[in-house]
């Protein structure tokens, strides 16, 4: 059973949309509290995310753009506001399909339906911000190309990835590469690090691996990397 997840403040529009999907034989997760969206988004992970952009606390915008930075989660957005703006803006940031309310019941089943078909299959895509890896291959997809990293340099981007933007230390590094952080060979984990690093700058990625003195190193975001 396909599973989609609502993130939706009105609770008579979540109820109803709930109702809908159960009945279309979805399971349904409601988000109803709006701390760390991204994060109950990330530890249910189902195999789509209802967005409204209109909500408490944090913009759907921002939400959309949090996921997609840590996730390959599909993001659906529905939501009240019509302009051409939103809609690009929100695809801008991720978003798989924009639809606006109010919404026949039909239109929105297949809306649903065909995104989580095309996502289909992509359980093994790491997504960075301007790339995907496969995770079994450690194929990168970038800037309509392919390029098959070596092993160990898709090792350490694996780590990266599953981390989001958030700190990778050297014995995680060390695990990730020879499956034990018992003896660091700080030599061989810099050789390692320099060559993916080079294989990033060639390949234009947006993203860049930075050290965290005495701690690790993190993949940092592209507006990041841009304000530096």
């Amino acid at each position: 059973m396909k599973s989609v997840a609502i993130v939706e403040d009105e609770p008579m529009v979540r109820e109803e949309l709930s109702n809908m999907l159960t009945k279309a034989c979805y399971k349904v997760y409601e988000i109803c509290s709006f701390d760390n969206v991204v994060q109950q988004l990330i530890s249910i992970a189902p195999d789509l995310v209802l967005l409204d952009i209109n909500l408490p606390q944090v913009s759907g915008f921002q939400i959309c753009r949090d996921l997609k930075q840590k996730s390959t989660l599909p993001v659906l957005v529905l939501t009240s506001r019509d302009t051409l703006g939103d809609e690009l803006h929100a695809l801008d940031l991720g978003a798989d399909e924009y639809l606006t309310k109010p919404c026949r019941k039909e239109r929105l089943l297949a809306r649903i339906s065909n995104v989580i078909k095309r996502f289909e299959g992509r359980s093994n895509l790491l997504e960075g911000y301007d790339f995907l890896m496969d995770r079994q291959t450690f194929t990168l997809y970038i800037h309509n190309n392919s390029v098959v990293l070596p092993k160990n340099q898709g090792k350490i981007l694996e780590i990266f990835l599953a981390h989001g933007d958030g700190l990778v230390s050297k014995e995680e590094l060390c695990v990730a590469l020879w499956g034990t952080a018992e003896f660091i060979d700080e030599n061989a984990l810099q050789v390692n690090l320099t060559r993916l690093k080079k294989t990033m700058s060639s390949l234009g990625m947006s993203q860049k691996i930075v050290p965290v003195r005495g701690v690790g190193y993190r993949l940092t975001a592209a507006e990041e990397n841009h304000e530096a």
